[in-house]
């Protein structure tokens, strides 16, 4: 649990950050779609409920990526998580 967290607050790539804003607003537009109070088809229905599984995972996924693996590995907890410093080994 302690790494996932590490992992969500580290320095995601440039990539992956358009990547995660694509899925979320995407995921969003679903969402919508799914608690609009008309009666859609059942395909459109259908349809946005798997974009909304599909925008979930990948902005989850995407939030997770570490630019870098090194600087995360080496982190010394005892000094504040060495967030934004250089850990002391």
């Amino acid at each position: 649990m302690k790494t996932i967290l590490k992992r969500a607050r580290a320095e995601t790539p440039c990539f992956f950050k358009k990547l995660r804003n694509i899925a979320a607003t995407s995921a969003a537009i679903a969402g919508s779609l799914l608690a609009a109070p008309i009666v859609l088809p059942a395909a459109i229905t259908t349809a946005a409920g798997y974009i909304v599984a599909a925008g979930s995972v990948a902005g989850i996924v995407s939030q997770l990526t570490v630019k870098n693996v090194r600087k995360l590995k080496n982190q010394n907890p005892k000094n504040g998580g060495g967030y934004g410093k250089r850990s002391q080994l």
